[in-house]
């Protein structure tokens, strides 16, 4: 007879769709990648003073380097999603990480700013897809209980990378000048990239939408599949407030290098360490609220949800504090990193509850409409809004603005906890009436076979 204890171990074991080893050093990996990715993506922001003294650039234009990666993502981050679900995600990361890496790299070469504009496109083309993709691997490798924590580290990854990307392009622009710091950063990201092969992937699920007498035509096969990822209004609430938080972290991340140059006179280097700072916080705060929101959620799973409502406002109020009150600059900077470490609160907490009210069979595409939607409406528009208020009024004005789209975002917060018991008891019925995806392993490895779909209805 086997004891409570072991029978607890042998669950707990279970719980993982490979071996414990296995899927840590896959989590490793999707980390790492999640920072090479925002490593390539955030180092413009400290080159920003270099480019505008030397091409002779606005605000606006500098802004649209940030911008274009998150519109090229968004555009993109579907298709690619839906690929990766149907022929393997860990192949679909690989291919990502080398275009992008491949991209940073030939921005060094670039001579004018469409030619560098055009590059920061093609970073752009490869990142698509990347964070909704390695979400559901994570989703996949890891028992529930972990997810709002290992999404809230994956996420908090980005955050690393970030503040990685703002200090190291800030001291190699100084020693040996901006061009060279994208090929500092792009040559890791290949060899990454090829490591990331050696992650366990998981067998892909087809789902088989029920054709019905008036579908015809890719609009109405559009129609059902959106019908199929989720059949209440909380995934589509959930984008809403997540764009909104993403314009306030987008604009505090791409601006604050150049804040700290120009209004409290720092060196370029200088200024990107101190901005490093607030990113770093962000990193934290990332980890912190999805651990939070794993624990508040054991009850009632909205309960993350209400915990985002308050938290979102709270940034906004302390980055509107920060920026209008009439502070000495040590105080100003502990409410700016107070508000850094709360603004990130949503990145993997979002993205869980867009998992539990997703289809089984289409994680990877539920959370790239999540990523479509942040990556358009968010974290696009922030660093594009902040150099046109800037280039009218000031930087500084800039900053005192943008916050506020954080009492928009605590709104639709509260707003999709009010559906989210009934979407995810909705979308744990579809869990049941089909069957759970397969992992598979490397070639010495067991096949653990949970079984294949069943029935997806539109």
């Amino acid at each position: 007879m086997i004891s409570p204890s072991a029978n607890d171990a042998v669950n707990e074991k279970a719980d993982y769709s490979v071996s414990r080893s296995r899927a840590w050093f896959g989590f490793a990996m999707i980390f790492l990648l999640m920072m090479s990715d925002y490593i390539d993506r955030q180092i413009i922001v400290s080159l920003f003073p270099h480019l505008k003294e030397e091409w002779g650039l606005s605000d606006k234009q500098l802004g649209g380097l940030v911008s274009v990666i998150s519109v090229v993502v968004a555009i993109g981050s579907i298709p690619v999603a839906m690929l990766a679900d149907r022929f393997g995600r860990v192949k679909s990361i690989f291919v990502m990480a080398t275009v992008w890496s491949m991209a940073t790299i030939s921005c060094m070469f670039a001579r004018n700013y469409g030619q560098l504009f055009a590059s920061r496109a093609v970073v752009g083309l490869g990142e698509t897809g990347y964070g909704s993709v390695g979400s559901a691997l994570i989703s996949a490798l890891f028992p529930k209980r972990l997810h709002a924590t290992l999404l809230g580290a994956f996420f908090a990854a980005s955050s690393v990378g970030a503040v990685l990307g703002v200090v190291l392009g800030g001291v190699i622009a100084e020693h040996w000048g901006w061009r060279a710091a994208f090929g500092a950063v792009g040559f890791p990201g290949l060899v990454m990239a090829l490591l990331f092969l050696l992650v366990p992937d998981y067998k892909n699920v087809i789902v088989k939408i029920r054709p019905t007498i008036d579908s015809k035509g890719a609009g109405a096969h559009l129609s059902r599949l959106i019908k199929t990822l989720s059949r209440g209004p909380t995934m589509w609430i959930l984008c809403v407030a997540g764009s909104f938080q993403m314009i306030v972290v987008s604009a505090m991340w791409s601006w604050m290098p150049s804040f700290f140059n120009r209004y409290h006179g720092m060196p370029v280097a200088v200024a990107a360490k101190y901005a490093a700072v607030l990113v770093l916080f962000g990193a934290f705060g990332a980890l912190f609220w999805g651990w939070v929101a794993d624990r508040v959620s054991r009850r009632e799973g909205a309960n993350k949800l209400r915990l985002l409502a308050l938290t979102t406002v709270l940034t906004a109020v302390l980055f509107i504090a920060a920026f209008t009150l009439s502070l000495t600059q040590s105080l100003q900077f502990a409410l700016i990193l107070a508000g850094g470490s709360m603004m990130t609160c949503t990145v993997g907490v979002s993205v869980s509850a867009i998992l539990d009210v997703t289809h089984p069979g289409l994680r990877s595409t539920g959370a790239a409409v999540h990523a479509f939607a942040i990556n358009l409406f968010g974290l696009a528009v922030g660093p594009f809004l902040g150099g046109v208020i800037s280039d009218h009024w000031s930087l500084q004005t800039a900053m005192a603005i943008i916050p506020a789209a954080g009492f928009f975002a605590s709104f639709f917060y509260w707003k999709a906890s009010r559906s989210y018991g009934a979407d995810a008891a909705l979308a744990a019925d579809m869990l049941t009436d089909t069957a759970t995806d397969v992992v598979s392993q490397p070639e010495g490895y067991a096949a653990r076979a949970v079984g294949g779909l069943q029935k997806a209805q539109a």
